[in-house]
């Protein structure tokens, strides 16, 4: 078995290894790459390798930076089965619907604002910007998933065996382990796709990995310490009491899937208790709101916090003060709407959707916040945000930074170094070699040495397109 790095490697983003196994070509993962936004495009648009070379797919989780580069994989010749929990399936559809609509409005944006630059002779005519993907080819990746139950092992080729389980980190999400059987000896690979956080809103507890010889491991806060999830109903509830008593508004980016759900939670809790004023709550979402539908559709995977909800006749989703948004115009109107109110609205990174307008609308209002909830990955508009930066660019020009900003840790769905170290030390015994992945060197470094620390295993922190023959 040959394994190969070809994104997420000292990056957090665009998650893609390679298995080789017996002349057949495996990815776990197909994710997209976000960052600069020539260096994004050249990444997604092209692949390593032929894409119809490749056998299969596996999916640790629905989440773009892990799933959203399949459709251009599809485009480029793959046909073959695409592996995930049913969970997964079902919010892939409306995900990646979502991210080829983004791509379709902004080459469109991208394109008009060329157009005026080419009238003024600013730049030459080139022509016009195609999206990497379209909703056309989004389409042609829905029939390829195929539903794989929990720990229930699947032959993907002669002699290798995929099996996954629970990780804890959204809906749906799961850690992966392949066994492969050749001449007689078995090496087990297990890759942990994003491990999530014991007591996580919504979801249950990552399961323990079994045995495993080798394993490619996250490390987004490989190198940090969370904050105990405990307090962030109180860090919650005193953002919305300090910024409504000024009479602002708080503006949430957030993933439409998984941290919009907890946030909705968490916030339908405080009302609940009167912990909050009873201001209006906006999810400003199409792709949330149907999102939200899949995670009422599985209530089987809920933990036993949010089954409490529906043993008490409630919609964790919904309550009286919530409204979702699905309209452009409803959209806009939350712009001359006066008074707090809070507005979760995606992308998490603030790199595309409607969260940019909201943003451009509020932040220069010292009386708003603009709270973080989630890992802001490097030269991302969320990134400068988090950093504080005066000015921030917003549809490519800069917008002034006064409103409050605050990050709020606690909702991470990654694991940070302990819980890293906790989780994988069932496998610890039998591990040859780790590999560390989906994390920037800093937090991938320091997971390293508190590997080597505690467990006298090697950890390898690959660059893109190195390889390890297992």
């Amino acid at each position: 078995m040959k394994l190969t790095f070809w994104g997420a490697a000292r990056t957090v983003t665009g998650s893609m290894h390679e298995v080789a196994f017996n002349g057949s070509r495996f990815l776990l993962d197909c994710g997209q790459y976000q960052g600069r936004r020539q260096e994004a495009r050249e990444r997604n648009s092209n692949f390593p390798f032929p894409a119809s070379s490749v056998d299969a797919v596996i999916l640790s989780h629905a989440h773009i930076d892990h799933s959203g580069n399949l459709p251009v994989l599809v485009k480029r010749g793959f046909n073959g089965p695409i592996y995930a929990s049913s969970a997964t399936a079902d919010l892939c559809v409306p995900m990646l619907a979502d991210s080829a609509h983004l791509q379709e409005m902004d080459a469109m944006f991208l394109n008009k604002r060329r157009g005026r630059r080419r009238l003024l002779g600013d730049i030459e005519d080139g022509g016009d910007i195609q999206p990497i993907y379209t909703t056309e080819d989004a389409q042609r990746t829905y029939p390829l998933f195929r539903p794989v139950a929990a720990n229930e092992p699947r032959e993907i080729a002669p002699g290798l065996t995929y099996v996954n389980h629970d990780a804890g980190h959204m809906l749906g999400s799961t850690f992966v382990v392949l066994e492969a059987k050749e001449n007689g000896r078995t090496v087990r690979l297990g890759f942990s796709g994003d491990v999530g956080r014991p007591g996580l809103p919504i979801v249950r507890d990552p399961e323990a990995p079994p045995a495993l010889d080798y394993l490619i491991l996250e490390s987004t806060y490989g190198n940090r310490l969370h904050t105990d999830i405990g307090p962030v109903k109180q860090k919650l509830a005193d953002v919305v009491n300090r910024t409504a008593g000024r009479g602002g508004k708080i503006i949430v980016p957030a993933f439409a899937v998984g941290r919009t759900q907890q946030l909705v939670v968490v916030l339908h809790d405080l009302m609940n208790e009167s912990a909050i004023p009873s201001i209006p709550i906006f999810v400003d979402s199409p792709l949330a709101v149907n999102v939200t539908e899949v995670f009422r559709k599985h209530r089987e995977l809920y933990d036993a916090e949010t089954q409490a909800f529906l043993d008490n006749g409630q919609d964790p989703f919904g309550f009286a003060r919530l409204r979702y948004i699905r309209e452009v115009a409803e959209s806009k109107a939350l712009n001359e709407l006066r008074g707090s109110f809070v507005v979760i609205s995606a992308s998490g990174m603030c790199e595309a959707g409607r969260i940019l307008h909201h943003l451009r609308n509020n932040i220069s209002d010292p009386r708003n916040t603009v709270l973080i909830t989630g890992f802001q990955a490097e030269n991302t508009l969320g990134r400068k945000i988090v950093e504080k930066e005066r000015e921030v660019p917003i549809f490519g020009e800069p917008v002034r930074l006064r409103a409050e900003v605050v990050k709020i840790n606690e909702l991470s769905g990654h694991a940070d170094q302990d819980e890293l170290l906790n989780w994988m030390a069932p496998a610890a015994p039998g591990l040859k070699k780790v590999f560390l992945v989906h994390g920037e060197p800093s937090q991938s470094g320091g997971l390293a040495r508190a590997i080597r620390d505690r467990f006298g295993i090697e950890a390898e922190i690959p660059e893109r397109g190195d390889s390890a023959v297992l």
